[in-house]
């Protein structure tokens, strides 16, 4: 029998054999987890730079934006929207930097979806 007529020959000058399995392999990706943006309602900081806010940070338009505080002005607490965690994470900081710079207590937080 001849070695470099097998059809597991690696047609090497050595005759040796390559042995295993060739694996289509795909890489495995899952969907990155989501958080919820939360504003959290306060007796202080005024309707109008709650709504300036969201429209600034999270783009929404002026209705949504008036919903959205009403919604945390009645309910103590409401999504302005859902991001990844990093994106979360940047909204919030911009949130409350922007609360500070104009002296308002206005807090907001995150929370896996």
């Amino acid at each position: 029998m001849n070695l470099n007529s097998n059809k597991y020959s690696n047609n090497n000058s050595d005759g040796d054999f390559e042995r295993g399995l060739l694996l289509d392999t795909k890489p495995k990706t899952k969907k990155p987890s989501m958080y919820n943006v939360l504003l959290l309602n306060d007796d202080y900081t005024p309707m109008e730079f709650v709504v300036m806010v969201l429209e600034k940070i999270f783009n929404k338009q002026q209705e949504e934006a008036t919903q959205i505080m009403l919604h945390v002005h009645k309910n103590g607490v409401g999504v302005c929207g859902t991001f990844t965690f990093e994106v979360a994470e940047s909204k919030c900081k911009s949130v409350l930097d922007m609360s500070k710079k104009f002296e308002h207590p206005l807090q907001c937080t995150m929370e896996k979806n």
